[in-house]
């Protein structure tokens, strides 16, 4: 069964970077579109960023600028690379398929940002 387990978050200022990386069991990232999603408190879960296997991208006009997300394909890893952080930045970062259908979710990566 393939297992995705993101990492690489933390806390951060507002204005600060991180970079969070997503490494699966398998081979799925060589394959299929793969995207990052975050959860808020209280919040429904909402899509970030997707790549394609061609490497083209989409992102969500809040992140437009500010998130990069690439993939490393021999290493079976997806980054997403955060800048200019925002406190409503703040969620659960997860990695999985873009778009559904998904396959079993990893742990997330916590993201804090302070004003």
């Amino acid at each position: 069964q393939v297992r995705l387990v993101e990492s690489g978050g933390g806390l951060v200022q507002a204005g600060g970077s991180l970079r969070l990386s997503c490494a699966d069991s398998g081979s799925i990232v060589n394959f299929f579109a793969m995207g990052w999603y975050r959860q808020a408190p209280g919040k429904a879960r909402e899509s970030v960023a997707g790549i394609y296997p061609g490497g083209s991208t989409n992102y969500a006009d809040s992140v437009k600028g500010r998130f990069t997300i690439s993939r490393d394909n021999p290493n079976h890893t997806v980054y997403l690379q955060m800048n200019s952080l925002k406190p409503e930045d703040t969620a659960v970062y997860y990695c999985n398929t873009f778009p559904p259908p998904f396959i079993s979710w990893g742990q997330g990566t916590q993201v804090t940002v302070s004003s």
